[in-house]
């Protein structure tokens, strides 16, 4: 199991659909809102980072308000 966090940043405004549409989906095991730099961050968990890529590319990133996103990937050490 491979897991990542994304760090989005939303149009203004758009912060709580985003957050909504964000924590439903599959890949998505939390999702929380932020004050600072970011938006929001969400943890993202997949066979390995390839699915863990995909979810981000193919999911997250086409939520309608997603502006930017930045994937932290976790060690597997």
């Amino acid at each position: 199991m491979s897991v990542g966090y994304v760090l989005i940043n939303v149009e203004p405004g758009s912060e709580s659909s985003v957050h909504q549409v964000a924590a439903d989906l599959e890949c998505v095991t939390d999702a929380n809102l932020l004050f600072g730099d970011y938006d929001l961050i969400v943890k993202v968990e997949g066979d390995n980072m390839g699915d863990i890529a995909r979810s981000v590319v193919g999911s997250i990133r086409s939520i309608p308000g997603v502006v930017n996103t930045k994937t932290l990937a976790c060690a597997e050490i």
